[in-house]
C-alpha cells in the first residue's frame, strides 16, 4: 500500500481497495485494477476469490503480475502530481503561528484548508483534491482545519469519537457503549452539539442581560452620585446665607461646615468610583466571556465545542442586588454649627415666620373643579377635599378630564399676579401638589415637570419628599409636613411651597417663564396602602 495521500485528478490512478495511487499494479482476469498487496490482501482474508469490484468468483485464485503498463502510467503520474503540488505548494500562503499546517506537505508547511476525521489528517487546498474528485474519499467527513487529531480517537479503543455519554457527560467511540458505558444514555455527537448550541446562546444570552444589569446599576449609582453632590450643593448654599447673616466671628464656623460637607460627598464619591471600577471589571470579564461563547457556539468542531465545558456558563461575578451608594446625609450639619448662636438663629427664625406672613396676603379662594377629576377621585360637595377611591365611576371622558393621573385641578385659573393657598396634608403617606399650566396633556403619563407644565412638590413612602425639577430633586425633610402653603409669583416666575406648621421654606421653583393659565394640582395619591386613605383638604389660610 502507499504510505502518503498525493493528488490525483482522476480516478483510475487510485487502487477501490486502499484508496491511494497504486502500488505495483496488477489486473485481475475480469480487467480491473488493485495494488498487488492490497488484493492479496483481500483474498488472505477471505474465504472466496472475489474480485472486489465486479464480484467475479474466480475458482483458483490468478497468478497476478506487475501490470508494466499501467506501473509506469503511475511513475509518470506520481512525478507530475508532485510538480503540480510543488508548485501550489509555493503559491500557497505559509502557515503562521496558530494556524495548522498541513501534515502532507514537506519542507514548507501550507496553511491547512481542511482537517479529514476519517484520515486524521489535515489538507491544504492541493493535497485536499484526491477528497473533493474522487469518489471513495468524498465520502470522508471534513471539517475545518484543527490540530491534535489524534485527540478525536478513543485512547482506549483507537476508534474515532461519534458518540456522547450523557450520563457521564463524556465523549465515547462505539466499543465504549458496549463496555465501559453499558446502558447509559447515549446520544449521537450531533445531537449533543445541537443542544450545547442551544444552551450556549441562553448562556451569551444570560451574560448580556448581567452586563445590562450592570450598566443600569452604573447609571444608578452616578445618579446617586449626582442626587449628592445636588444635596450638598444646596446645604452649602443655605449655610453660606446662615453665616453670611451672623457675625464676622463666627467665619471659623463657616469654614469647618465646608469642610465637613466636602468631606462627606468625597466620601460617597470614592465609593461610587470604587463599585464603578468593580462593576467595569466585571463587564469586561463577561464581555470577554461572552466573545468566546459567540465564537465557540459559530464551531463546526463538535468535539471541541462538548470539550469547552469551562466557557458554558458565566464566569463567577458578585451579586449586585444589595449594592448601593446611598446620597450622604447632611442633614443637621447646619444646625449643629451654629447652636452656639442661638440668639442669632432666633431672629433668623422670626424673619421666616415674617416671610410666610407676608405671602398669606395673597391668600384665595380655592373649589375642585368635578370636570377635570379622574374617574376614581371622590370629591367632598364643597370641593375642598379630595380622596381616590377603589370604583372607577362611569363618567364621560371630556377634554378637560385627567384620564390616567389619580388628579383634579380647581375651578380658579390664574394669569397674573400672586395667589396662595394652603392644603392639608395629615395623615396621608403619599400626595401631589403644586400648579400646572392650562395645556398640559391630560390622557396620557408623561414626567412631571417644569418643562411639561408641572410644577409641584410630592411625598411617598410617608418621609420622602421631592420637587418635579428635571431630574427630580431630593428634599431633605425629617418627616413630612402636615400642611403645605403654595405661593406663586406670576411675573417673577416663582413658585415656593411652605412647612405651613413649621413656618420654613421646603422648595422654590425659580426664573420660570410663564405664557398660559395657570391652575393649582391636586393628587391624593395612591390607596393600596390603607394609611394612605385621608383626603387632601383645601384649609382656610390663618395666621401661625
Amino acid at each position: 500500500m502507499a504510505s502518503a495521500n498525493y493528488g490525483p485528478s482522476e480516478d483510475q490512478f487510485l487502487c477501490s481497495i486502499c484508496l491511494d495511487v497504486f502500488t505495483d499494479p496488477v489486473s485481475t482476469p475480469c480487467g480491473h485494477n488493485f495494488c498487488m498487496n492490497c488484493i492479496n490482501e483481500h483474498w488472505n482474508t477471505s474465504d472466496q476469490n472475489l474480485c472486489p469490484m465486479c464480484k467475479k468468483d474466480f475458482i483458483t485464485r490468478p497468478d497476478l503480475r506487475v501490470n508494466t503498463f499501467i506501473s509506469e502510467m503511475v511513475v509518470q503520474f506520481r512525478q507530475s502530481a508532485q510538480q503540480k503540488a510543488s508548485s501550489s505548494s509555493s503559491e500557497q500562503q505559509e502557515s503562521k503561528p496558530g494556524e495548522v499546517p498541513c501534515d502532507v506537505c514537506t519542507g514548507t508547511k501550507v496553511k491547512a484548508l481542511k482537517s479529514c476525521l476519517v484520515c486524521l489528517v489535515s489538507y491544504c487546498e492541493t493535497h485536499l483534491e484526491p477528497h473533493l474528485t474522487a469518489s471513495r474519499l468524498k465520502r470522508h467527513q471534513l471539517m475545518d482545519p484543527v490540530e491534535n487529531l489524534e485527540g478525536r480517537m478513543c485512547t482506549k479503543h483507537d476508534k474515532p469519537l461519534e458518540l456522547f455519554c450523557k450520563s457521564d457527560q463524556t465523549c465515547v467511540c462505539m466499543l465504549c457503549t458496549v463496555l465501559d458505558h453499558k446502558n447509559h444514555d447515549v446520544v449521537p455527537l450531533e445531537e449533543e452539539y445541537e443542544e450545547k448550541k442551544v444552551e450556549l446562546k441562553l448562556t451569551e444570552a444570560e451574560i448580556q442581560q448581567m452586563i445590562q444589569k450592570r450598566r443600569v446599576k452604573i447609571q444608578e449609582i452616578k445618579h446617586s452620585v449626582d442626587l449628592s453632590e445636588e444635596d450638598a450643593g444646596r446645604e452649602k448654599a443655605e449655610g453660606v446665607q446662615v453665616f453670611t447673616d451672623l457675625m464676622e466671628s463666627v467665619g471659623r464656623g463657616l469654614k469647618e461646615l465646608l469642610k465637613t460637607i466636602e468631606e462627606k460627598q468625597e466620601a460617597t464619591k470614592k465609593q461610587a468610583e470604587a463599585f464603578i471600577r468593580e462593576l467595569e471589571e466585571e463587564i469586561s470579564e463577561l464581555m470577554k466571556r461572552s466573545a468566546e461563547v459567540e465564537q465557540l457556539s459559530l464551531s463546526e468542531d463538535h468535539l471541541h465545542l462538548l470539550q469547552s465545558s469551562n466557557i458554558h456558563q458565566p464566569p463567577p461575578t458578585k451579586d449586585w442586588t444589595e449594592v448601593s451608594v446611598c446620597p450622604s446625609s447632611f442633614e443637621g450639619t447646619v444646625v449643629r454649627a451654629v447652636s452656639q448662636l442661638e440668639e442669632t438663629l432666633s431672629k433668623k427664625m422670626k424673619k421666616w415666620f415674617a416671610e410666610l406672613k407676608r405671602v398669606q396676603m395673597f391668600a384665595v379662594d380655592l373649589t375642585l373643579d368635578p370636570e377635570t377629576a379622574h374617574p376614581r377621585l371622590i370629591l367632598s360637595d364643597d370641593g375642598k377635599q379630595v380622596k381616590l377611591g377603589y370604583v372607577e365611576k362611569n363618567l364621560p371622558n371630556n377634554p378637560e378630564r385627567f384620564w390616567r393621573l389619580f388628579c383634579v385641578i380647581t375651578k380658579q385659573s390664574f394669569s397674573s399676579g400672586r395667589f396662595y393657598f394652603e392644603v392639608q396634608v395629615e395623615g396621608k403617606t403619599e400626595w401631589y401638589l403644586g400648579v400646572i399650566r392650562e395645556s398640559v396633556d391630560r390622557k396620557g403619563l408623561i414626567p412631571l415637570s417644569p418643562q411639561n407644565g408641572y410644577w409641584i412638590i410630592w411625598l411617598i413612602n410617608g418621609n420622602e419628599l421631592y420637587a418635579s425639577d428635571d431630574p427630580p430633586v431630593v428634599l431633605s425633610v425629617k418627616s413630612g409636613p402636615q400642611k403645605v402653603g403654595v405661593f406663586v409669583d406670576y411675573e417673577e416666575g416663582v413658585v415656593s411651597f411652605y412647612d405651613v406648621e413649621a413656618a420654613a421654606l421646603i422648595y422654590s421653583f425659580t426664573g420660570c417663564s410663564f405664557t398660559e393659565k395657570l391652575f393649582p394640582f391636586f393628587s391624593p395619591g395612591g390607596n393600596k396602602n390603607v394609611s394612605n386613605s385621608a383626603p387632601l383638604i383645601i384649609s382656610p389660610v390663618g395666621v401661625n
